[in-house]
């Protein structure tokens, strides 16, 4: 729930930068108009770009960055639900699913899939106030993308109809109940923002919008829509990458220069509110940690206040020094707090939120009492000015880090020139962080939130209003909904596209572009640990990932949970520093270290400023070498971590991971929830955790990934005190003898009142291969279940409307692998769902795959490659597999042989043998009360399963 200080806008730093207005050499097509450029500069951590604009008012931004063969193209339309009509709640976003159904040249569910098979991923969202599409692609495909988005820019109407609507209707709607209706505490904003807004208040509603109004719209009120708010002069089309300027010119002016403009659009008023009283609400939920939501409402997007408002969030709840993390959650007095300010284009709001233990301590007055005290407590400390130089230490880093990836880029650029008529406008951005004081933050502090009304929403279980924070005072005012006037086609004034060129001849890919695997160096150091590495000069950072062998494998019996709590206490404070001085230290460097537990090993990762390693690695030395394993963080840890299960085990989906494992590995290690029990958490002790750390966090068996900005020598030199570390043999662990699943049946899991279940069908696979059979079967499973276009996702959500989503995948480990198909479909639909699924396995088992279906995966996955090694992310993931499972450096091309060689025999026999539909059984989550009856009739034995947790 926390959110950072800049929020989606600020991701990149920028000190001094070569602005002009002036006319480039560069000749331009005609009707396309220069505005402004920025270069880069040296030692800047700048985007630079050139703005233009066409006659029809498409603002066009340009940024290319040669780095990799690959550009990202984003249209963003400067309209969210807060341009909606009262009554016509969600539209906006129901508009965005709209646009992937097909245009005038472009068939239906095309657009998705001709990105896929030009080896491009893509999405789209909505917000409050924008909606935007975006992909990236091989650079050689850019003229094909520009071509797709203008086509559904200018000619979408030609292809939309009433059964599209309704279809999409139904996805947006199985989006609701999957992602709000279904999940712990999905409901908590809704409420907020009807407690916060009148109703007539375009943030009174939240995006998805409510039911209710998405069923009293039809086709015309869509295309309404569109026509109002679709225009060029309300869009903002910015690329970046791999691009060639005035070719890119050429091609955009080409396809979107002829689209007309659209009705003029003005900026909506700021619309910030107050509140004349304290207001309190209740919410009763299917969960059983009671929490509380504070919400004040503050300024807005851009305002004078705003960075300060950002910066008293993150005081008041961010990081291990907030004031609610010492306080509360230190204390044991909640599970969890924390605050941010959620900012939009019309109104911002201060949210403050803690979640309270389980059981019978969970009164959320008493929370709210200790809340308030800490939110009134500023009035008399003030904030220091340390917390606010720390705070401007990790924005200055997550500037840098936001620079890393194109789409970052690209989608910064969008967001500052929507919203503020600038792409450039992150100078004044931080220039305003800059100044942001203790006198700011407290006038901020004072004008909005000491002693001015709030929302309280206590979030409560089912029939337990004793826990709630006060009894409710407040009730949204009733919905009243406006007559809907229905459209009729003659009212709506369509635009007429007029060409020059035949826009039904898609554009064909220009020469290949080739994806440049990333340099790789290898040494070891005086201890053995093997390092490999790359170089990575784009940004001054660097990335390390320390794998040591004590995962949760190693976990005793009895005491599952003991590796997880291992690495949480190594996150705590060390012999020299406590957890707030290392944290201090850590914010103000803008580095980060941090220690997870994976299944076979843990990994202690750090990422660092290039200038600050020396500091940051003597950080890591502290917390690696020398942890301070004190007794009050043990018990803190092991309580929250039974909390945390707790809360996890609420959810629709763990559920459905956890009947996976026992199902497919009962009575092996590969059968325990991988967090451990609340049993087996209580077993621990803090000299089991000490004992795991000196058995298990050896050198022996390690390895060390590193992508950034420093050489191999340097990068030796800096590692050299890790060499010096000596411990423990390298453990061996025991084979594991899986279950054998002779008879296939249902294994229902209840969770009352569901309104959608998770479906699941599951068998034992494959160990990990990179050119095996495992790989080989994950491209037979690609046109099945692998991407937007397979035959089950088309099936179960855009042809049938049952879910939100559905697919399938094999993935295997170093012992064990699984198949699995998903989908989280209506309550109602269950038993039709589990029908489509079996009958596309027996389908696909049995005839094999199409022609077309073969040269579909060869284009999609053959492709893919330019967009596979970018960020350092990207780079230490292939590293890691490198190392785990002992690759040759040029498995990558390997694979990229057997694509391309494949054949549709080899496939088929590969669906005759893993996705035969006998040989999966079938999870089930939802409402066992009304689900077990309609599951015999699959006339399957049907297993009513309790988890162990």
């Amino acid at each position: 729930m926390k959110k950072w200080i800049l929020s989606a806008a600020v991701v990149s730093l920028t000190g001094c930068t070569q602005f002009t207005q002036q006319q480039t050499t560069q000749v331009l097509p005609k009707g396309v108009t220069f505005i402004e450029q920025v270069k880069a500069v040296q030692g800047k951590a700048v985007i630079p770009y050139s703005k233009y604009r066409l006659a029809n008012g498409l603002t066009v931004i340009l940024s290319p960055d040669h780095s990799d063969p690959l550009v990202n193209v984003d249209v963003t339309y400067h309209v969210g639900s807060a341009r909606e009509q009262q009554g016509k709640s969600g539209f906006a976003h129901f508009f965005e699913h709209m646009m992937f159904q097909g245009s005038k040249h472009v068939g239906d569910q095309q657009h998705f899939k001709l990105i896929t098979e030009a080896g491009g991923n893509l999405n789209g969202s909505t917000n409050r106030d924008r909606t935007n599409y975006f992909e990236t692609v091989p650079a050689n495909q850019l003229e094909k993308a520009l071509w797709l988005e203008s086509d559904r820019m200018g000619f979408l109407l030609d292809a939309v109809s009433q059964r599209k609507f309704e279809i999409q209707r139904d996805t947006v709607k199985n989006e609701r109940a999957q992602n709000f209706e279904n999940r712990p505490y999905g409901l908590i904003y809704e409420k907020m923002a009807e407690a916060l807004y009148p109703r007539s208040h375009p943030y009174s509603w939240q995006t998805i919008g409510y039911v209710e109004d998405l069923d009293r719209v039809d086709v015309n009120d869509l295309k309404a829509f569109f026509l109002r708010w679709y225009g060029p002069n309300n869009a903002t089309l910015t690329i970046g990458g791999d691009i060639n300027k005035a070719q890119t010119l050429e091609w955009v002016n080409k396809y979107f220069g002829s689209i007309p403009r659209g009705p003029e659009v003005k900026d909506a008023p700021k619309q910030p509110v107050t509140l004349p009283s304290d207001r309190y609400i209740t919410l009763q939920d299917n969960i059983k940690q009671p929490m509380l939501m504070m919400g004040w409402p503050t300024a807005y997007l851009g305002a004078e206040q705003q960075p300060s408002l950002d910066m008293l969030g993150q005081v008041i709840g961010s990081g291990t020094n907030s004031l609610l993390y010492q306080k509360l959650v230190k204390t044991g007095k909640a599970v969890d707090a924390g605050a941010f300010q959620d900012c939009a284009e019309l109104a911002c709001t201060m949210y403050v939120y803690a979640m309270a233990p389980s059981g019978d301590k969970g009164h959320l007055d008493l929370l709210r009492k200790d809340v308030m005290s800490i939110i009134n407590g500023i009035d008399k400390q003030g904030v220091k000015k340390a917390q606010l130089d720390e705070i401007k230490g990790s924005v200055e880093a997550s500037a840098i880090y936001g620079l890393q990836s194109v789409s970052g880029k690209v989608s910064q650029l969008a967001a500052y020139q929507t919203f503020f008529g600038n792409p450039n406008y992150i100078s004044t951005d931080l220039a305003n962080i800059d100044k942001v004081n203790t006198q700011s933050v407290m006038r901020a502090y004072n004008q909005y939130i000491y002693q001015h009304p709030s929302v309280t929403l206590s979030v409560v279980p089912h029939g337990e209003l004793q826990l709630q924070a006060a009894k409710p005072n407040y009730a949204p005012a009733p919905r009243v909904l406006p007559k809907n006037t229905k459209i009729k086609d003659q009212d709506l004034a369509y635009r007429t596209v007029k060409d020059n060129f035949d826009r039904s001849v898609m554009p064909k890919a220009s020469k290949p572009v080739k994806a440049v695997m990333p340099t790789l160096y290898e040494f070891s150091l005086a201890n053995g640990i093997k390092v490999v590495g790359t170089q990575y000069q784009e940004t001054p950072t660097i990335s390390l990932q320390l794998t040591v062998p004590a995962g949760r494998r190693l976990d005793p019996a009895s005491k599952e949970g003991l590796a997880e709590l291992t690495a949480a206490m190594m996150n705590e404070g060390s012999e020299k520093y406590t957890a707030e001085q290392m944290a201090s230290q850590l914010d103000t460097l803008g580095s980060n270290i941090s220690v997870h537990a994976g299944l076979y090993g843990t990994t202690i990762s750090f990422s660092t400023l290039t200038k600050n390693l020396p500091e940051t690695m003597a950080l890591l030395e502290q917390r690696l070498f020398h942890p301070a394993f004190k007794e009050s963080d043990f018990k803190r840890l092991k309580k929250q971590m039974i909390e945390g299960i707790v809360y996890e085990h609420q959810s629709a989906d763990w559920l459905a991971g956890q009947a996976t494992r026992e199902v497919l590995f009962k009575g092996t290690v590969f059968g325990r929830p991988t967090d451990g029990t609340k049993q087996t958490l209580s077993n621990i002790t803090l000299q089991d955790v000490k004992d795991f750390y000196h058995r298990y966090y050896t050198p022996n068996s390690a390895d060390a990934v590193v992508v950034g900005d420093i050489t191999q020598t340097k990068l030796a030199q800096a590692l050299a005190p890790i060499g010096q570390w000596q411990g423990k043999p390298a453990p061996s662990i025991a084979p594991q003898q899986l279950p054998v699943l002779k008879q296939q049946a249902i294994w229902l899991v209840n969770k009352a009142d569901a309104p959608q279940t998770v479906i699941r069908l599951v068998r034992h696979g494959m160990p990990f291969d990179a050119t095996g059979e495992l790989f080989k079967t994950q491209l037979a499973n690609f046109n099945l279940a692998g991407n937007f276009n397979s035959r089950i996702n088309m099936n179960l959500r855009e042809d049938k409307g049952f879910t939100y989503g559905a697919g399938g995948y094999f993935s295997g480990g170093k012992e064990v692998g699984v198949g699995v198909y998903y989908a989280q479909a209506r309550a109602d639909a269950t038993v039709a769902s589990i029908k489509e699924f079996l009958a596309e396995l027996n389908k696909m088992s049995t005839s094999g795959l199409t022609d077309k279906e073969v040269n579909f995966m060869r284009l999609a996955v053959g492709q893919k490659d330019a967009l596979s090694y970018e960020t350092p992310s990207q780079k230490a993931s292939l590293l890691g597999n490198i190392l785990a499972y002992d690759l040759p450096n040029d498995f990558v091309a390997q694979r990229n042989h057997i694509v391309d060689t494949i054949t549709k025999t080899t496939m088929d026999k590969l669906a005759q043998k893993w996705f035969n539909p006998k040989d999966y059984q079938i999870i089930v989550v939802g409402d066992a009360k009304t689900l077990e009856p309609q599951l015999k009739a699959l006339d399957l034995p049907v297993h009513l399963l309790t988890l162990t947790k």
